[in-house]
């Protein structure tokens, strides 16, 4: 490949990763179709790998983009003989004022000014009537740009299954009439929450793999990171989404020290916190510091300053476990779940032993049949009251329950650490 190519196909990379979203969404809207825009989208993205290594990077790689997968647009409709039906869906209406300044530049036709739909794209994505599966999927199809392989390699499907959930999704969206708008202000707080809820999976997913070999999925975690900004950058007041975006970055931070060299988990009080990012940790703590902060915490704030009590220690043993436990009990008043009772339980254990906590965990095994935290939480506690036969009973019942590499190695070793020595 030549020096040219390279500087090309670069700048092709480059725009996928940083244009996707807000192209597609814009053209979405103009098309009234989802499946037109992202095969005009995706038609425009592989001219542009020749006609940039032939021509050279325009001045504005996304407009040349947008300009490009219109005119695919175009030429498939004409294609399929209703360009006169569907003409008047690629004219920007004089009555649409945030759309007035999509027009066509003297120099070669390109669009001068993009507005970013991206917002509509997301609740669109995200909406109520679709199946989790398909929202998570949709979102980083649409706007994360991931391709179809991308998506299945990461929740480990086949192609051709997450293939077919894409396109049941889409023809959801067309067959429901789901609408392609920011929710009413009545409709918003719901509706966020399921955004955000959607990031927050993709990000845990990546975070604590539930299964396969890798105990950490960065590229998840750096999608659902990259498109939390994209909702804090479009939705600036809403203090959940930035509470979520300092969460997500609080956690991430300390990625580097979560595995040893030889790729097997390290617990909190064992990291290496020098190798946690600063400069994640200090964006994380600004987002919980800002003064539009809500005078009563909502679930991911909550989370947040959880996350952060850990950062803001120099020292496993400097951290604030009465704070944390008060934090997680506020959290489960909040949202009534089984698995913040679980973390509650770890950080009560901390503060008063493993005796009340593991009291904390009774009555939890209907609500968590098939999460192996649980059993393992409980094996620790049971092994710290010197009750190593029933710690090695749960241990054992754990391992059974991991689909994950790292953890069942993890596991695996404390079960063995508590074999009799006979």
């Amino acid at each position: 490949m030549t020096a040219v190519s390279s500087l090309a196909g670069q700048a092709v990379e480059q725009a996928l990763r940083s244009s996707w979203g807000r192209l597609l969404a814009l053209l979405a809207r103009l098309l009234g179709s989802l499946d037109l825009a992202e095969e005009s989208l995706q038609d425009a993205f592989a001219t542009a790998v020749t006609a940039w290594e032939r021509d050279g990077v325009p001045d504005r790689p996304e407009a040349w983009l947008l300009t490009a997968a219109r005119r695919k647009a175009m030429d498939r409709l004409r294609r399929e003989a209703t360009l006169a039906r569907k003409l008047p869906l690629l004219i920007v209406p004089e009555s649409e004022p945030s759309h007035a300044d999509l027009d066509e530049g003297s120099a070669g036709g390109e669009v001068t000014t993009i507005p970013d739909e991206r917002l509509r794209l997301l609740f669109t994505c995200c909406h109520p009537a679709l199946s989790m599966e398909a929202r998570v999927a949709l979102t980083l199809r649409l706007l994360g740009g991931l391709t179809t392989a991308e998506i299945a390699r990461a929740f480990l499907v086949p192609d051709a299954t997450m293939a077919a959930r894409l396109t049941r999704a889409k023809k959801k969206i067309a067959a429901a009439g789901i609408p392609y708008r920011v929710p009413t202000d009545a409709e918003l707080p719901e509706r966020l929450s399921g955004v955000l809820a959607v990031l927050y999976l993709v990000f845990n997913e990546g975070y604590s793999a539930s299964s396969g070999t890798a105990a950490i999925r960065r590229d998840l975690c750096e999608e659902a990171i990259r498109l939390a900004r994209v909702v804090v950058a479009l939705m600036p007041d809403e203090p959940e989404a930035r509470a979520l975006l300092a969460l997500v970055l609080l956690q991430h931070a300390r990625r580097d020290a979560r595995l040893d060299r030889a790729g097997r988990l390290v617990l909190l009080p064992d990291q290496d916190r020098s190798r946690w990012d600063a400069g994640q940790i200090a964006e994380g703590l600004a987002l919980l510091a800002d003064t539009r902060r809500p005078a009563a915490p909502g679930p991911y704030r909550l989370q947040a300053a959880i996350a952060a009590e850990h950062c803001r220690a120099a020292r496993a043993t400097d951290t604030d476990w009465p704070a944390i436990a008060g934090l997680y009990e506020s959290l489960e008043r909040l949202t009534s779940s089984p698995v913040v009772r679980l973390n509650r339980a770890v950080a009560v254990a901390e503060v008063s032993g493993p005796g009340p906590a593991l009291a904390l965990l009774d009555g939890l095994d209907a609500r968590l049949p098939a999460f192996h935290l649980l059993p393992a939480t409980r094996a620790d506690l049971l092994r710290r009251l010197g009750r190593n036969a029933e710690a090695r009973a749960e241990y054992a019942r754990a391992l059974d329950l991991a689909g994950n590499t790292a953890d069942r190695e993890f596991l695996t070793r404390r079960l063995t650490d508590l074999e009799p020595s006979w």
